[in-house]
């Protein structure tokens, strides 16, 4: 099968959707699949390369206006690239990117497209912006497609509520890349939240919570929102408890998630949640927001609460932190979860869906 998966961003950008069209890649690769990645070419990289997983990697010419994270980008040649890739069957991984969905819709082979983000997701301007594109979206590119995968049951629910046949869809959830060593390292005297730092990680809220929770907070991450959550730290007279680390590297995440002692993710949405699940294989529990996917994602790996209540967080930190063996039991829990999340016992289905979709 000749597959093709596309998305305006890929490596050296590194997020969750990039994250994954790298690991399936190189599992269909290592099926014996002629695996194709088109994405747009950003500064300093090569116009075509190959992996070490053994998939292409096909890059177009790109112009980005960088206003946001990630920035937005206009790419004037993509139906005539993937037109020439002959491609058996394609799938398609994004939405906010008109000049993409253009000529993914125009593109006449069999396609797939994967829901990675919830519909409308957003606060305030940003939900309205998101609603006007996601509903073009769903009206003029989505019925092109011949089958539309979802990151969690509860994202392809509610794509099925917006009137798309639940015959035409089915779950693929996010998994590890990789799977770490046991972690041996003793618990630090932190908790720790990673992300991007925007509006729906609801990190307001966990700093909010932080009045009344007796342990140092390390944030990890950078995005649009830091500048206003240091300003609403300084104001709560917080600067000793809270600590903004911006962007760390692989290594440090790594020791960082090792070390706490828990996770806090109060996010407002959360089609699935792939930062839960790099965190629960580190056997560190996790306290969470009841949101979308999240709940069916973490399992019995953490505890959930209601979005938006920085007493509700500050009370189920609290008692993770107070009783050690409940902590122990449900980072044990956490990465029994975690290591469910395993490409491999997912790709076979994913496999049939794709040669299904292109009549194989």
């Amino acid at each position: 099968m000749k597959f093709v998966d596309v998305n305006p961003f890929f490596y050296p950008y590194k997020g969750g959707i990039e994250r994954r069209m790298d690991g399936l890649a190189a599992k269909l690769a290592g099926r014996g699949h002629e695996v194709t990645i088109l994405t747009s070419r950003l500064p300093d990289t090569p116009e075509e390369e190959v992996s070490d997983s053994g998939y292409r990697i096909v890059r177009v010419k790109s112009k980005f206006l960088n206003i946001y994270n990630p920035p937005y980008v206009y790419s004037g040649n993509v139906l005539e690239t993937l037109n020439g890739l002959d491609a058996d069957v394609v799938n398609y991984n994004y939405r906010w990117a008109p000049s993409w969905n253009k000529d993914l819709a125009a593109y006449k082979g069999p396609k797939v497209f994967t829901v990675h983000n919830m519909w409308g997701e957003g606060i305030g301007m940003q939900a309205k912006i998101s609603w006007i594109n996601d509903k073009r979206f769903i009206k003029k590119v989505l019925p092109s497609f011949a089958h539309v995968v979802c990151v969690s049951g509860y994202v392809r629910d509610y794509t099925v509520s917006l009137g798309i046949p639940e015959e035409k869809t089915s779950v693929v959830p996010c998994c590890l890349s990789e799977i770490p060593p046991a972690n041996t390292a003793p618990e630090g005297d932190y908790i720790l939240s990673l992300g991007r730092l925007v509006k729906t990680k609801g990190l307001n809220y966990l700093v909010d919570a932080m009045k009344n929770i007796d342990s140092k907070l390390i944030i990890c991450g950078k995005g649009p929102e830091s500048d206003k959550l240091k300003r609403q730290i300084r104001r709560l007279g917080l600067d000793n408890k809270i600590e903004m680390r911006g962007f760390v590297s692989e290594e440090e995440k790594r020791t960082l998630m090792d070390g706490c002692r828990l996770f806090v993710m109060p996010s407002l949405f959360e089609s699935f949640g792939l930062a839960a699940v790099e965190l629960m294989s580190h056997g560190r529990p996790i306290v969470c927001t009841d949101v979308n996917g999240l709940p069916d994602t973490v399992g019995s790996g953490g505890i959930t609460v209601k979005p938006a209540q920085p007493a509700a967080i500050a009370e189920a930190v609290n008692r993770l932190l107070g009783d050690e063996e409940l902590r122990i039991k449900t980072g044990k829990a956490a990465l029994k979860q975690a290591l469910s999340y395993d490409y491999d016992n997912y790709i076979g289905d994913y496999e049939k869906t794709l040669e299904t979709a292109a009549g194989l």
